[in-house]
C-alpha cells in the first residue's frame, strides 16, 4: 500500500500548524499557558520570537504549517520509497 504524498503532506501541515494556533491563542488567553512549547517553536523558527501577540501566533502558525508540508510530503516520499518494492515480507 502506497501513501498519497499530498494528503499526507496537507494532513501534517494542518496538524502541526493547528497545534501551534490552538496553543498560541490559549497562551494569548491563558499567558502560562503552552509557554514551553512556544519557545521550543521560537528556537527553530526565524522571525519568530515565542509567545506574544496574535501576529506572533499567525506567523508560528506558518512556519509550522510549511514545517509540516515538507515533512508530512518527505515522510510519504520515503515511506513509498521502501514499501514499493513490490514484495511482502
Amino acid at each position: 500500500m502506497k501513501l498519497n504524498v499530498k494528503a499526507m503532506a496537507l494532513t501534517a501541515g494542518i496538524l502541526w500548524a493547528a497545534c501551534f494556533f490552538v496553543t498560541g491563542i490559549a497562551n494569548l488567553i491563558w499567558p502560562a499557558y503552552g509557554d514551553a512549547f512556544l519557545t521550543w517553536g521560537a528556537s527553530i523558527y526565524p522571525g519568530y520570537h515565542g509567545p506574544g501577540g496574535f501576529g506572533s501566533v499567525i506567523v508560528v502558525t506558518l512556519y509550522a504549517l510549511l514545517d509540516g508540508l515538507i515533512c508530512g510530503a518527505l515522510f510519504a516520499w520515503l515511506y513509498n520509497a521502501f514499501a514499493g518494492g513490490g514484495h511482502n515480507a
